[in-house]
């Protein structure tokens, strides 16, 4: 079965969309896959700056991040959504990894293949929604194939129960139709059993 990573881009230590990441890892390590979640607060960067990449190269950080992503077939990304959009942390980190540090490196080396799978939560009607456009715009414009089915959890602090599951029957149906697909269009298209 294909390795996923999973994780969410809120460094918050309460975050829904940690939550989220947390149930699908939960769900698609169920299912057969091999799953890594991890925590972006575990992975501090600075801004990104070309200057400061000029002068120091990539932060440690960035170069364990991006080998992560090197050593799974595919990705999971629960984005909260910060006015509209995917947040300043979840940006940073892509950007960092997104850039060469090794002789001969491809561009975009840490992107080159993967698949990728998309959610949010939000409190509001639309779960977040709006913010998986960007993102799902930036994956696609750097070689990720972001499948089409994704999840938006509305009315997020109240759509989880005492054990991590989504209490809502349609959105859990949602949420395992998107692991199958991205279990599956991983596994079709890195060849990966």
């Amino acid at each position: 079965m294909p390795k996923i990573l999973m994780f969410a881009g809120s460094a918050r230590k309460a975050s829904t969309n940690k939550q989220l990441a947390a149930l699908v890892a939960s769900t698609a390590k169920a299912a057969g896959a091999e799953v890594t979640l991890i925590d972006l607060k575990d992975f501090e960067m600075p801004i990104y700056d070309g200057d400061l990449e000029g002068d120091t190269g990539l932060p440690d950080n960035a170069k364990r991040l991006k080998q992560l992503f090197v050593e799974h077939d595919g990705l999971f990304i629960a984005s909260p959504e910060y006015n509209s959009s995917f947040s300043p942390l979840l940006k940073n980190a892509l950007d960092w990894i997104s850039r060469p540090h090794t002789e001969n490196e491809q561009p975009l080396w840490a992107y080159n293949g993967k698949v990728a799978a998309l959610g949010s939560v939000a409190p509001g009607a639309l779960g977040g929604l709006r913010g998986l456009v960007p993102l799902r715009m930036m994956l696609g414009n750097i070689g990720v194939t972001v499948i089409p089915n994704q999840v938006a959890i509305s009315n997020g602090f109240t759509a989880f129960d005492d054990d991590g599951a989504l209490k809502a029957e349609q959105q859990s149906l949602m949420l395992k139709a998107m692991i199958e697909q991205l279990i599956l269009t991983t596994h079709a298209m890195t060849g990966s059993s």
